[in-house]
């Protein structure tokens, strides 16, 4: 059987490199992205199960990048799970109007990820 397919976007080693190992942990294959303007051709050549993204980024544009991912008729469907610290208000905010399914704290998607992920993969 084939391992499903994770894109993993962040520049902050901790939580990101936390969140690759936790998810090969639960059978997944992750492909990791650190600029986020190759999200969305990362994503429309690999064709993930689902995409999580660090809101933290030295350049920004991370909001951005969902958006784009989100209005891809090629890649709107993936689930995006947006991680970011609680006190980081208003890089949750972006992250909830760009498009992503879910908004996380840091240290919540490590402790609780197989249900965030479930919640992510929920069929409408």
């Amino acid at each position: 059987m084939t391992q499903p397919l994770a894109i993993v976007l962040y520049e902050r080693l901790l939580p990101g490199s936390k969140l690759v190992n936790r998810l090969q942990d639960l059978g997944y294959r992750v492909l990791t992205v650190t600029a986020p303007g190759a999200l969305v051709a990362c994503a429309e050549q690999e064709k993930p199960m689902l995409a999580a993204a660090d809101m933290v980024a030295a350049r920004g544009g991370v909001a951005e990048a969902i958006a784009q991912l989100k209005k891809n008729p090629a890649t709107g469907h993936i689930p995006v799970i947006a991680f970011v610290e609680d006190k980081e208000l208003a890089l949750q905010q972006a992250a909830r109007d760009a498009g992503a399914n879910l908004v996380v704290g840091e240290v919540a998607i490590l402790t609780h990820l197989e249900q965030f992920l479930d919640q992510a993969l929920q069929l409408d």
